[in-house]
């Protein structure tokens, strides 16, 4: 399965992919329509190499230097350049206009708290 990413990686050269098809090979289902890929297979095969190694090394940038024969400034720049390719997620986003509304209404906040809680 690997070597298929590779190969698809490859041959894209870092054009956006869309994929239209997608199937759960053990419930033999198939989905059609138009699916991005995560932002993750996004990145060309270097970077991938290089986000898996620094996972795999527990994030230690002394390792990066040794298994890639890097300096430090290298692999910061280099996360640093493959960072800005890739959206940050969320963990904890802010309630949304609906969400606040309905605390509103079960008495959690007073107005005042709601209208502030909604301007932000």
């Amino acid at each position: 399965m690997a070597r298929d990413w590779q190969e698809l990686t490859k041959m894209t050269r870092g054009a956006p992919i869309t994929v239209e098809r997608v199937r759960l090979v053990e419930k033999d289902i198939a989905l059609e329509g138009s699916f991005e890929l995560p932002p993750l297979a996004q990145l060309n095969m270097e970077d991938q190499i290089f986000i898996t190694a620094f996972i795999r090394s527990h994030g230690s940038i002394k390792e990066m230097e040794e298994l890639f024969s890097i300096s430090y400034p290298t692999v910061k720049n280099r996360l640093n350049r493959i960072a800005e390719k890739l959206e940050f997620v969320e963990v904890n986003p802010p309630p949304s206009r609906s969400e606040i509304l309905s605390q509103l209404e079960k008495g959690e906040f007073s107005i005042e708290e709601t209208l502030e809680r909604l301007k932000e």
